[in-house]
C-alpha cells in the first residue's frame, strides 16, 4: 500500500503515521504538510531516517504538487486543516482556504488522476460540525444528526464534509468522512486545552478556564482515533460517514483538576476567564455504527482507562519539556497574545 497522508506533521496526523509504522510496517507512507501553526517538523523527528516515510512541504491547494502524489498513492487520508476555534473567530479566511477550498482542490486533483474513482479517500472531520448539546440530557450525536456548526472553524469543516459527500453522489468517488471527538496525546500544539494546562501548571502559572468550566467534551486518545481511521480506510464503503468516540465525556474543569493533581500542583492555579463567543456546551458522539461495521473498539480512553491515560500523557510532556520550547517561537507567542488578549491571566 502506498498511502498519502495530508497534514501528517500535525498532532493527529503525525501520531497516525507513527501508529501505521507499527501496525502496517510494509506500507509506504507519503506525508505532505504546509507546516502552518500546528504542523511541525519536530512532530516527525523520529521518522526522519525511516525509508518507508517521505515528506513533501506543500499545500493541498497546489494542484501541480498534489496531483503527482495522488497519482502515486493507492489511498489518501486527509488531516490537512486549520483546526482551532479561537483562531477562526479572530480570522476565518485561512479556515475557508484550507478546510473548504483545500478539500475541493483535493477532490478535483483526485478526479484528474483517478477518473474511475478507484483510490480511497478518508477525510478526517470533527464532531463540532453537529453543534452543541445540552448538559441536561443524555442525547448523543449520530451520523444522521443535522449539521449545526457554531463557529467559523466548524462551519468550514462542515463545508468540506458536504463537498466530499456530494462528490460521492455526483461523481461516484470512493470517499468516507469521519467525525471524531476531542483528541489528547503527545505532541499536541499547546494552544489546545490539555497541553496548555500541562505547560502552565509545570511552570506554576495560572490556568485559564473559559466561563464556568462545565463545558463537556468527548475525549479520545489520539491512538484510539488512529486505529479507528485505519478500520475505516480498510473497511469503509464510498459515501459512508462514521462518528469516532470513546463515550468518555469530561468537563473542562475536571480535566484541569486531574492534570493539576498529576503534576502535584494546586487547584488554586485555576482562574475563570471570559467565555469565548458561541462556546458549545457539550459534545458527545455515538460511535456504535463504526463499532458494528468494523469491530473497532477504543482501549486507551474509555471512562475506566481515561484517568491513567491522561496521567501517561502528562508524564510524556513532563519528560519532554523541550517540546514546548520547539513551538514557542515568536510567531506563536504573538498569536497567543492576540488570542487571549484581556482574557488570559499571566
Amino acid at each position: 500500500m502506498n498511502l498519502l497522508v495530508t497534514g501528517g506533521c500535525g498532532f493527529i496526523g503525525s501520531n497516525f503515521l507513527r501508529l501505521l509504522r507499527q501496525l502496517r510496517p510494509d506500507w509506504r507512507l507519503m506525508n505532505i504538510d504546509a507546516l502552518r501553526p500546528g504542523g511541525r517538523m519536530e512532530n516527525i523527528q523520529d521518522l526522519a531516517g525511516d525509508t518507508q516515510v517521505s515528506f513533501v512541504r506543500g499545500d493541498i491547494n497546489d494542484r501541480a504538487l498534489i496531483e503527482p502524489l495522488i497519482d502515486e498513492a493507492d489511498a489518501i487520508v486527509n488531516f490537512a486543516a486549520e483546526s482551532h476555534v479561537d483562531r477562526s473567530i479572530l480570522d476565518a479566511a485561512p479556515f475557508v482556504e484550507s478546510n473548504v477550498r483545500g478539500v475541493q482542490s483535493l477532490l478535483d486533483a483526485m478526479r484528474t488522476v483517478d477518473p474511475e474513482s478507484k483510490k480511497r479517500l478518508v477525510h478526517v472531520s470533527t464532531d463540532e460540525v453537529y453543534g452543541s448539546l445540552s448538559l441536561d440530557d443524555d442525547h448523543r450525536f449520530t451520523e444522521a444528526s443535522p449539521l449545526r456548526p457554531s463557529s467559523p472553524y466548524s462551519a468550514s469543516k462542515a463545508g468540506g464534509d458536504l463537498l466530499i459527500l456530494a462528490a460521492c453522489r455526483t461523481f461516484n468517488m470512493n470517499a468516507c468522512v469521519t467525525r471524531c471527538g476531542n483528541n489528547f496525546g503527545p505532541r499536541q500544539f499547546p494552544e489546545k486545552l490539555i497541553p496548555l494546562i500541562i505547560d502552565r501548571a509545570l511552570r506554576g502559572l495560572t490556568i485559564p478556564i473559559y466561563g464556568d468550566g462545565r463545558q463537556v467534551r468527548d475525549w479520545i486518545h489520539v491512538d484510539d482515533h488512529g486505529e479507528a481511521l485505519l478500520h475505516v480506510l480498510e473497511q469503509g464503503q464510498p459515501g459512508e460517514v462514521f462518528n469516532i468516540g470513546a463515550d468518555n465525556e469530561q468537563a473542562n474543569l475536571d480535566v484541569a483538576r486531574l492534570i493539576l493533581d498529576a503534576v502535584g500542583a494546586s487547584d488554586e492555579l485555576i482562574r475563570y476567564v471570559a467565555d469565548r463567543p458561541g462556546h458549545d456546551r457539550r459534545y458527545s458522539v455515538d460511535a456504535s455504527r463504526l463499532m458494528k461495521r468494523t469491530g473497532w473498539r477504543p482501549t486507551r480512553s474509555t471512562p475506566l482507562t481515561w484517568p491513567e491515560a491522561l496521567r501517561e500523557v502528562v508524564r510524556w510532556y513532563t519528560s519532554n519539556r523541550q517540546w514546548f520550547t520547539h513551538v514557542e517561537d515568536e510567531a506563536y507567542r504573538a498569536y497567543m497574545a492576540a488570542q487571549y488578549a484581556n482574557r488570559l491571566p499571566h
